[in-house]
């Protein structure tokens, strides 16, 4: 398919070069297997009148002709083209024009005869002779008597098109129009579709204008349409169409003709013209071929048809090869007068078989083959017959025949996004695949079991869900698709990905001095208000058993940390007041519209009182930092980096000022925190208690099991202390930061060793002390180097934060 640049423009707003629109149509599956610049090498050709002819006094095949370029001077140029007229407007290659093939025009004497440039051929100019009328194949390229003189032939001509030439795979025969390329383009570049307008100004039928479509054979063509056009005047089309038909590479003939394939070209729907007084009694009848019918196409071949054919047929026999191409009886010459246009539905397999059979593809055949829209056919028909009407080539009758059997059911497909982010590993919103596919024109309605998608006619091709699935990935694009590789079990027995890091993260834990539980998946809806969960937290919407065993399993959970408060405060009432518990589980969240609920594999755990001491190590208080402690140590050894803390406020259960958010980079793993008085009283607990709890499969994600290995320094590290004082209210982590921030390349690691709060500080300060390392990897470093970082840093405290140096 080849696809005019400048023609594309007309149906969308394109501001994007032809090489990025190209990688954007490639990269949603419409391949561009190259393009061609028609007039890239042509320079200074432009268009010239032919004022006067003379015969060469000295060689009989040459002649002299005066051009005029616009100006009062007429320029002489010689040539031995045998279609030059007086009167003609041609292109001319002046002195220093360039042409096809680097040919560059120079002054020149031609038998004694100067001559001061060339009138161009089509093959010159770098055009297909195929594409040109007969008698210009071989001879100069004629323009029309209005052809402006003295202008540049690239536009004239369309040279300075750009010219895509996609590469269809045969689903996409949607594609095999221009409107269904402006269609893509629309949808990829966000714009809006511009829709040729279709105005008809149609005279009323006389008493002996009669129109009649017989189909016998449904089952081959499922819609006829057929319009009358009379006062029907055969001559050029418009130089615009003709550009544009020999951009597709098709050869103008006459208007009616050119206009059939220009809606052809343009809505993907085959069309063809008869001669309507060489049809008998306006009759069209669509029937197999008898056995042993015979008919001479417009190409002059006698073509021998068998019963499987289908052909188009007046009572007197066959008149053309359906989908394939017309018959030379019925064919519309110089002295047609009335016309009858015919837009038609062919079964592809049909059309496939006989352009295979009598060796014949056309590129209507090629279109029918793919399957068209066959709720098209009447707008195709309108669309040509207001063409001829808009350049006064012919009336519309008001006489159109639509033999349409059995109209075609618009298809509805259900989508599921979850299917959709399943297929493409992606986090796509119902809302955002909604707008993914109205861009594409279908239409789209939200279901309780996803969305339904109404399949426009000119999309055969989709049928279910995997191909709307397809249609999303295409426009969302497959550069954002998540670049990862394949996983699955190889061998009989072996662990997921998911299982190797849950019995990793289980072994970390247990070493750690947590205790494994497993707590019901059910419980009770008080534990809500236990937790001081808000009155309409999603939480609360929890699935509901039909027939609980008790009161205290009525519900399926929606939070794990509760169990293990559970598992805490029983212990507790058997005097074991220390503990650190931890549960890999599930929780479970209802689905609208679906029986089974959403599993969500969670990780959570659960500290209070001090560690056990021994004799030669004090007991220490399980507390917020010993947890994070843990945690930290857990995700480096998962591979996962980037960790962040984040304050967190509105974290139900939570004590205020003691709860923050786990990050690993922009993701959210969950929260960790002290517990609030009143959720520690309302389970017995008189121990402060601090909880966690992940979602496991967000740290899957991010998790990594490959290590990086690092040579050891050459040189010596430098090791600094600094203690300041700061408002409480800082985080450690700005300061953090900050300090990273100025200490430069050379500054390897800091790290917290002290808080400390006392009566010689404010109320709303206190100290902190940390550890700086600094180190480089190509020398020894002086002591003037770190003190500078060193004042830098805190130069930069100060200023922020307002940090004093503590003495």
């Amino acid at each position: 398919m080849r696809v005019s640049f400048n023609w594309l423009k007309e149906y969308v707003d394109i501001d994007v070069s032809p090489a990025a629109l190209a990688e954007s149509l490639t990269l949603a599956g419409l391949a561009v297997e190259g393009m061609e610049e028609p007039g890239k090498e042509i320079e200074k050709v432009f268009t010239g009148k032919i004022i006067k002819i003379d015969t060469h006094p000295n060689a009989d095949k040459l002649v002299i002709c005066q051009v005029s370029l616009g100006g009062e001077e007429q320029t002489q140029i010689v040539t031995g083209a045998t279609n030059v007229r007086e009167g003609q407007v041609v292109p001319v290659a002046v002195v220093g024009a360039k042409l096809a093939g680097g040919l560059t025009i120079k002054k020149a004497k031609l038998r004694g005869v100067e001559s001061r440039g060339m009138l161009c051929s089509g093959a010159e100019l770098g055009m297909d002779p195929d594409i040109l009328p007969e008698e210009q194949q071989h001879g100069i390229m004629i323009l029309s008597a209005d052809t402006p003189v003295g202008v540049d032939v690239k536009p004239l001509l369309g040279l300075d098109d750009i010219i895509m030439e996609l590469e269809l795979t045969p689903n996409r025969g949607d594609c095999m129009s221009m409107l269904g390329v402006a269609r893509e383009v629309a949808a990829l570049l966000q714009k809006p579709l511009k829709m040729p307008a279709v105005q008809l100004s149609e005279i009323p039928p006389e008493l002996q204008d009669r129109v009649r479509v017989d189909i016998d054979d449904a089952d081959l063509c499922r819609r006829y349409v057929a319009r009358l056009l009379k006062n029907v005047k055969i001559g050029p089309s418009p130089a615009w169409m003709q550009q544009r038909l020999r951009a597709a590479g098709v050869r103008p003939i006459s208007n009616v003709v050119d206009v059939t394939n220009y809606v052809m070209l343009e809505m993907g729907q085959p069309m063809h013209a008869f001669d309507y007084d060489k049809l008998q009694d306006g009759h069209i009848i669509v029937r197999r071929a008898a056995s042993g019918e015979t008919i001479i196409s417009l190409d002059k071949a006698e073509r021998k048809l068998v019963s499987d054919m289908l052909v188009i047929a007046d009572p007197g026999g066959p008149v053309a090869v359906a989908g394939v191409m017309g018959g030379l009886e019925s064919e519309v010459m110089e002295d047609t007068t009335a016309v009858l246009l015919e837009s038609a539905y062919f079964k592809p397999i049909s059309v496939r078989r006989t352009s295979r059979d009598l060796g014949l593809r056309s590129e209507s055949s090629s279109r029918f083959e793919k399957g068209i829209d066959i709720t098209g056919c009447l707008r195709a028909a309108d669309r040509a017959a207001a063409l001829l009407q808009d350049m006064g080539a012919a009336d519309t009758v008001d006489l159109v025949v639509d033999n349409y059997p059995e109209p075609a059911v618009e298809k509805t497909v259900l989508l599921r996004p979850d299917r959709v982010n399943q297929y493409l590993d992606t986090d796509l919103t119902t809302a955002e695949i909604s707008k993914l596919l109205t861009r594409l024109h279908f239409k789209v309605q939200e279901d309780h079991n996803g969305l339904l998608v109404h399949i426009p006619g000119y999309r055969p091709d989709i049928s279910i869900e995997v191909d709307l699935i397809e249609e999303v990935a295409r426009l969302y694009g497959y550069k954002n698709v998540k670049n990862t590789l394949p996983t699955g079990v190889i061998t009989q027995g072996s662990r997921t990905v998911a299982q190797r890091l849950a019995l990793k993260v289980k072994d970390f834990l247990a070493r750690s001095g947590f205790k494994e539980v497993i707590t019901y998946s059910f419980m009770n809806n008080r534990v809500f208000d236990r937790v001081g969960l808000p009155k309409e937290h999603r939480y609360r919407n929890a699935v509901q058993l039909q027939n609980p065993l008790s009161e205290e399993q009525a519900v399926m959970r929606t939070l794990l940390f509760p169990g293990l408060l559970e598992v805490l405060q029983r212990n507790s009432n058997r005097r074991l007041k220390d503990g650190a518990v931890f549960e890999l589980g599930r929780v479970f969240y209802p689905r609208a519209g679906e029986i089974l609920p959403k599993e969500v594999p969670m990780l959570a755990a659960a500290v209070t009182g001090f560690t056990p001491g021994s004799w030669n190590t004090q007991p220490v208080s399980m507390d917020f930092y010993y947890l994070k402690g843990c945690l930290d140590t857990l995700l480096a050894y998962v591979g996962i980096k980037d960790v962040s803390y984040r304050p967190a406020t509105d974290i139900f259960g939570s004590h205020p000022g003691r709860t923050a958010k786990v990050l690993a980079g922009d993701v959210e793993l969950g929260v960790i925190g002290e517990l609030h008085p009143d959720v520690q009283e309302s389970y017995d607990l008189t121990q402060r208690v601090v909880a966690m709890e992940l979602n496991f499969h967000r740290l899957i994600q991010v998790a990594s099991t490959s290590k990086k290995y690092h040579p050891l320094p050459k040189y010596p590290g430098v090791e600094r202390d600094l203690a300041i004082v700061v408002r409480q209210d800082i985080p450690s982590q700005q300061i953090i930061d900050k300090i990273y921030q100025h200490g430069g390349d050379i500054l390897r690691d800091v790290q917290v060793f002290d808080i400390y709060r006392g009566a010689q500080f404010a109320s709303d300060q206190h100290s902190m002390a940390f550890a700086l390392k600094f180190q480089a990897v190509d020398r020894t470093l002086t002591d003037e180097e770190v003190a500078y970082k060193t004042d830098a840093i805190m130069e930069a405290l100060q200023r922020d934060f307002g940090a004093i140096l503590r003495q």
